[in-house]
């Protein structure tokens, strides 16, 4: 982009005013989203036949637009603030009111028992489901649709005001909490992961920060375990990354903040209890997934999951491993008869066997004539006398 045109951006015009636009109805912005947007702006800013292209585009264009923006939002209490992803590392924009308190902005496009949810969402994700051992800080698509949380005690202050509130808390049903959830992640508050948990998204965490520290630190006790934390190189709420292995010690780092960060320290210890920095002890959802009992249990699933297929190999006359079982239980299966027979016969010869004064007992009827027997010789003892 030329000169020109940068200066021209700079005074806040119909092009300035165009991009906010824009940027409002998006919510967050990255560079790679403003370039077509900024490069169709120019276009027509430049009052040229000559179409301005996105590859055009500069950092120092979308530099000079969000300048131009932040003036022009300050007066109605919003700034323009910055991150960066912390998975990607792509920077990301954003329009965070600096004032009110977000969830109470929330209530104009929420109903009563939404907002109430959203809270115990955010209990769940920054207390249950984040201790001094495992630091989740995401709750899971199940865990969001559970009764304690759709209908559960949302924290209220003290007071005849608090308890009008929570007898309007009626709770969500499961497909209204779903129905919420995916807005929420359509309007960039929620990401969720491949491995189904809910995360605050960059827009969320620069939105809710001051918000977050204040209801879910204890800033009587700095030096505690505190639940909300923040990179030791970018001094960044961590969400994602990982932790020292000390319990008590509050030291995260970014993963894409982490080369660069030792790269600059001679020893890999933690800065501030000097413990040794094995990068095994991770915040997120990896907290989970990387345990041994979550390693196990996936050990154990693959099992199961083998056994299966083999039990369907075996269904289905497969070879390998399954097949060789299947051919050795047919195999076993002669010599199963073999015994049978052997025993059938041990049974006959028994049977045949001479009864009391010769009469034959054969099977079943073995009691039957030998009872007969005793009775012909009774007769016979009765006659003589």
């Amino acid at each position: 982009m030329s000169d020109d045109g940068r200066v021209a951006a700079t005074r806040y015009n119909n092009g300035n005013r165009a991009f906010l636009q824009s940027f409002l109805a998006r919510g967050t912005l990255t560079f790679a989203e403003a370039k077509p947007m900024l490069a169709a702006i120019l276009s027509v800013q430049e009052a040229s036949d000559k179409e301005v292209n996105e590859d055009q585009i500069v950092q120092a264009d979308l530099d000079s637009f969000i300048e131009a923006a932040a003036e022009a939002v300050s007066p109605f209490d919003y700034e323009i603030k910055s991150t960066r992803n912390q998975d990607t590392k792509e920077r990301i924009w954003a329009l965070v009111n600096s004032v009110s308190d977000p969830l109470t902005q929330l209530a104009t496009t929420r109903t009563t028992e939404e907002i109430y949810y959203i809270k115990r969402f955010l209990d769940a994700m920054f207390e249950t489901y984040n201790t001094k051992r495992r630091e989740v800080m995401a709750v899971s698509d199940m865990q969001a649709l559970e009764t304690k949380i759709r209908k559960g005690t949302t924290r209220q202050s003290n007071g005849e005001a608090g308890a009008q509130s929570q007898a309007a808390d009626k709770g969500l049903m499961s497909d209204q909490t779903e129905k919420l959830l995916a807005q929420l992640e359509k309007e960039k508050w929620l990401a969720r992961t491949r491995s189904g948990y809910y995360m605050l998204t960059p827009r969320a965490l620069m939105e809710l920060r001051t918000w977050l520290v204040h209801t879910y630190n204890d800033a009587d006790e700095p030096e505690e375990w505190q639940a909300i934390k923040f990179c030791e190189a970018c001094k960044e709420i961590v969400t994602i990354g990982q932790r020292c292995s000390n319990l008590d010690c509050n030291t995260r780092l970014h993963n894409i903040c982490e080369e660069a960060y030792w790269r600059a320290r001679p020893g890999k210890t933690c800065a501030k209890c000097d413990t040794a920095w094995d990068g095994k002890h991770f915040v997120g959802p990896k907290a989970v997934t990387a345990t041994d009992d979550h390693l196990r249990e996936k050990q154990r699933s693959g099992v199961s999951k083998r056994r299966r297929a083999d039990v369907d190999e075996d269904d289905n006359g497969g070879e390998g491993s399954s097949g060789r079982r299947r051919r050795t239980r047919v195999e076993e299966a002669p010599e199963v008869e073999e015994e049978n027979e052997e025993e059938g016969e041990a049974e006959e010869e028994e049977d045949e066997e001479p009864g009391h004064n010769g009469s034959e007992v054969v099977n079943g009827g073995r009691r039957r004539r030998s009872n007969r027997v005793v009775e012909e010789e009774a007769d016979e003892s009765g006659s003589d006398e």
